[in-house]
């Protein structure tokens, strides 16, 4: 078996995310991602009701500021029991390392395991001409998502987010011992909406891929659950 295929609630508010969630069985074992939409219009509260549920949760607030104000951000989240977490690694190595003490802090003190740190690296949304036009970068996007990824796990990041297609050369530069989770999956012939860099579960296997985000092919088709298990299986079963 790999990594979970983390479903990604981009939902607003609860009713919708209980209408999702409530159609799969209570024994499911799922992960699932909390984002900004969700937690900011809910709060902790509905981490609380996911986790007591027995869902495991991928908290995806990107943090990005300076180092101190993001450990103390941290240590709330560390607190919580969550099992993923972001930061942006654009922050640095510095705010990295500081992000990782303060989940550590803070899920010391609370008596849980540490979440995993995760870097994103570049947005599955930014093109080569966004990248090197608008962020004024001189790499091309793999040797960025290189260098992003050497830089986080040098401060002690637990992996990356990035997308399927650049896990390949990440595993040869950066490594096995780490986590390449990747968003950006979508279905055979299904639209990409806003994702630039994109795969299906399949393609993403053979690339590498730790883990796959997948959030609007399961939570916006007719039936989540039989969408859920479909990309599931291909995810288990590719070879």
């Amino acid at each position: 078996m790999r990594g979970p295929l983390i479903v990604s609630l981009d939902v607003w508010n609860r009713e919708g995310l209980f209408k999702i969630i409530d159609q799969f069985p209570t024994d499911e074992n799922m992960t699932v991602k909390i984002g900004m939409e969700l937690f900011y219009g809910e709060g902790p509260e509905i981490v609380r009701n996911l986790l007591d549920k027995g869902f495991k949760i991928f908290l995806d607030l990107k943090l990005q500021d300076i180092p101190n104000t993001v450990k103390m951000g941290m240590m709330q989240i560390g607190r919580m029991g969550v099992t993923y977490t972001t930061v942006h690694a654009l922050g640095g190595s510095e705010m990295i390392a500081a992000a990782k003490e303060g989940l550590e802090l803070g899920s010391e003190e609370a008596g849980v395991p540490t979440p995993k740190l995760l870097a994103v690296t570049e947005l599955t949304s930014i093109t080569e001409d966004a990248l090197k036009n608008e962020q004024n970068c001189r790499l091309d996007m793999v040797d960025q998502v290189v260098s992003l990824a050497k830089l986080a796990k040098q401060a002690g990041a637990d992996g990356v987010i990035t997308s399927p297609l650049e896990v390949s050369s990440l595993k040869k530069q950066v490594g096995d011992d780490f986590l390449y989770v990747t968003p950006g999956i979508r279905p055979a012939n299904f639209p990409k909406d806003d994702q630039s860099r994109t795969a299906t579960p399949k393609q993403a296997a053979e690339y590498g891929s730790s883990a796959l985000v997948v959030g609007r092919p399961i939570i916006r088709a007719d039936d989540p659950v039989a969408a859920y298990h479909k990309l599931l299986e291909e995810w288990n079963y590719a070879n």
